[in-house]
């Protein structure tokens, strides 16, 4: 499921092809991905929603159809942009929002001994998406254009999605794995009581975690949405090697999503945010000077194991603070960072791109947010009850 919906980070593969063909701008195009990630970000939280009523399977199976449908319909686009931003961009993107918060919402209740790892493990596939369909997409780009390229897989990523949601299902409630025997830390993170989403809501802990993923996507995504182009101009390459560089760093999505997330389980959630945000502060202010292709995919390669890693490790984040009952909720309305983000960060840079011509000027302007977001993760601390005297209860803060 989350290789096919992880395509979705394939799409700068499209960009030059589209623009040529159709005579749009790199704003215009670029719409029609920022447009797929906002949607995506909302469309996760109905999900969550949803699958309190019914369950996971149906939830998935839906997905698949809307996100098959609206990039199989992208391809009647023609010449019209709206076409393209409202099959693509909004179908598309609700479907793949549904789909999204499927796995992560189901697996953290399957492994609550492991819950760093099994959403890293979740979403490392999401993460990976590009890395089959970007030289895919390329070589039938080039066989068949941009459009009918779209409607070949859209019917693929239907079919894939639908069969995978088709297995999903929630385990018996209070489930534990047999013979575990949980460590201090985990029985300090499985001590909080299980929020609703109302109740998330009314702590400011929500909102600045909701804030360390908007600010940890906008780096990644801006890199992700810009990354075929970006490489033929700084590095010099062709169109091919760069869709391969499309590839490379959806490796380094997935695999950050899981490495990042596994280390968040040994150091902690906010020491592993901190030290993502720092170091993508100092990569964007060295990457613009970075002409020589290989140094290029290793800087971009980190930066997309930190974009990665936030999706990795802020669901267990998330389910820490607020209990893994509600986390499909919680996390979904969370999401909604993503989606803010999936505007602001491409549209900040291909909007600086071509009021300059050049790329440097964004990238400096993503290395500045970066180094005022690692604020955020040590203002981050755990709840705390303030014990009462017998019969007085406990308050939490």
């Amino acid at each position: 499921m989350q290789l096919a919906l992880g395509a979705v980070y394939a799409w700068s593969v499209f960009r030059i092809p589209l623009s040529k063909t159709f005579g749009w701008s790199i704003p215009d195009v670029t719409w029609a991905f920022s447009l797929a990630i906002l949607v995506l970000g909302f469309a996760a939280f109905i999900g969550g929603l949803w699958m309190r009523r019914v369950g996971p399977r149906v939830v998935g199976i839906t997905a698949g159809i809307c996100y098959g449908l609206g990039v199989a319909l992208a391809s009647l686009s023609g010449g019209n942009i709206w076409i393209l931003w409202l099959s693509y961009g909004v179908l598309g993107g609700f479907g793949n929002g549904l789909g999204y918060i499927v796995p992560i919402a189901t697996l953290v209740k399957w492994f609550p001994d492991r819950r760093g790892f099994i959403t890293g493990l979740a979403v490392a596939g999401f993460g990976a998406g590009a890395l089959i369909t970007a030289p895919i997409a390329q070589q039938l780009i080039v066989s068949f254009g941009p459009l009918r390229t779209l409607a070949i897989l859209g019917v693929c990523y239907l079919i894939v999605v639908v069969l995978g949601a088709s297995i999903m299902r929630n385990p018996p409630e209070g489930w534990r794995p047999a013979g575990w025997q949980p460590s201090a830390k985990q029985r300090e993170q499985l001590a909080a009581r299980e929020y609703t989403l109302k109740e998330a809501l009314s702590t400011w802990q929500w909102y600045v975690l909701w804030a360390m993923l908007f600010l940890n996507v906008t780096a990644g995504i801006s890199i992700i949405s810009q990354a075929s182009p970006m490489a033929q101009e700084i590095g010099g390459v062709n169109a091919a090697v760069a869709a391969g560089m499309v590839g490379l760093i959806s490796i380094a999505n997935g695999i950050g999503r899981l490495a990042w997330a596994w280390l968040s389980d040994a150091i902690g959630r906010r020491s592993v945010f901190l030290i993502m945000f720092l170091l993508q502060a100092i990569l964007f202010f060295i990457l613009p000077s970075q002409r020589e292709f290989t140094a290029l995919v290793s800087i971009c390669f980190v930066v997309i194991s930190c974009y990665g890693g936030g999706f990795g490790t802020m669901p267990a984040f998330a389910a820490d603070f607020f209990g893994a009952k509600w986390v499909g909720s919680i996390y979904g309305l969370m999401l909604t960072a993503w989606g803010f983000a999936g505007v602001f960060g491409p549209l900040l840079v291909a909007n600086i791109r071509q009021s300059t011509g050049k790329y440097d000027h964004a990238l400096i302007a993503i290395a500045l947010i970066m180094l005022v977001s690692s604020v955020l993760p040590l203002i981050m601390r755990a709840h705390r009850v303030e014990q009462q005297p017998v019969g007085a209860g406990a308050r939490a803060r």
